[in-house]
């Protein structure tokens, strides 16, 4: 984290000399007339200017994670608040007052780490941490934070992020499903919690074991389709088909992040057309491929006809990386009315 301790005083500097030390590569910035006191408080990395401070601040902001400020907390916000874009791109800004009594971080606590930071010069200085993000104050999930320090990536968009943090802050029942990773994460989470997790949020191993209407965080599948199909069906009966499916198991269209059937399947007009209008991209698998695959539902008159016993089920699971145990529909079928049939089987992909 590239940090830059601002101080505009010569009492400030001389705390700023113990906030430099503490976050090594960090840079000094003071006014010009006090060139030989920053110096002193940091050999090599002190940076004097001339003018007004504000008129520092667009150069901060552009080349720094991290500011560290020692100066009022009214007179930052008025610095920095012409400078605000958005929380993913700001940097972290701390406050911390002449006295070194107090640690403040007052933009970007989460994503851009000023808590984070403050935490670490609290303990540096012997101050006290003044946090009021409210999973902070109240030592529960900070949603956004949530396995960073392992290296975890949000899928989730920004609103979902913000409902489901709404949702843990407010004591509303949460339900937290981890089926893979390292599970012992709390302790690191958000620069470290001592407490048991939140009452509110109740852990699963596995996605079908929450009852969605018990929890407030909305639950979000990502699931792959298995598409297989007569020679001929219209594109009608195989959407059709996909809408029970999916109904079937409260997915929707927009649940949907990989199609697949068989390669003989390549050409069919009807299938295509469906996949086209729907924006999706579709894996054709060889016989031999599916054929490969454990499935609940072999069938030797499938094998027959295509080289593999199944063709959905094969490549729904082909698709979503799983094993069967994430089949959430096996087989849902669709007879048309000219007579020809649909077929389309559901695996969850693992989170």
């Amino acid at each position: 984290m590239k940090i830059a301790v601002v101080s505009i005083t010569k009492h400030g500097i001389a705390l700023a000399s113990k906030v430099v030390a503490a976050l090594p590569g960090a840079q000094l910035f003071t006014p010009e007339k006090f060139r030989n006191e920053a110096e002193a408080a940091a050999p090599g990395a002190a940076h004097c200017y001339e003018g007004k401070v504000g008129d520092q601040v667009p150069a901060l902001f552009a080349a720094f994670d991290g500011i560290v400020a020692i100066v009022s907390l009214g007179a930052v916000v008025r610095l920095i608040a012409p400078h605000l874009g958005n929380k993913e791109t700001d940097p972290a800004v701390v406050v911390i007052d002449e006295a070194g009594k107090f640690v403040i971080p007052m933009l970007s606590g989460h994503l851009g780490g000023a808590n984070g930071l403050a935490g670490h010069l609290a303990t540096a200085l012997g101050a006290t941490p003044v946090l009021t993000t409210a999973s902070d104050a109240r030592q529960t999930l900070a949603v956004d934070l949530l396995g960073r320090e392992l290296g975890w990536k949000f899928e989730a968009t920004h609103d979902e992020i913000v409902r489901c943090s709404a949702a843990v802050v407010n004591d509303e029942a949460v339900a937290l499903v981890q089926e893979a990773g390292s599970d012992n994460w709390w302790s690191g989470h958000a620069n470290g919690r001592s407490g048991p997790l939140a009452a509110n949020i109740q852990r699963f191993t596995r996605l079908e074991e929450v009852d969605s209407d018990k929890f407030a965080a909305e639950r979000r599948m990502r699931i792959a389709l298995g598409l297989g199909c007569d020679r001929g069906t219209p594109a009608a009966s195989i959407a059709q088909c996909i809408t029970e499916a999916l109904t079937a198991c409260g997915a929707s269209l927009a649940d949907v992040e990989a199609t697949a059937s068989i390669d003989l399947k390549a050409n069919e007009v009807g299938l295509l057309q469906v996949i086209h209008e729907n924006g999706w991209a579709c894996t054709f698998y060889p016989a031999a491929a599916l054929a490969a695959v454990d499935v609940p539902n072999p069938s030797e008159t499938v094998r027959k006809f295509t080289g593999t016993p199944s063709v959905s089920e094969a490549a729904a699971l082909l698709a979503a990386n799983a094993d069967p145990s994430h089949l959430i529909i096996e087989k849902h079928k669709l007879r048309g009315p000219d007579g020809r049939n649909a077929t389309v089987s559901i695996a969850r992909m693992p989170l």
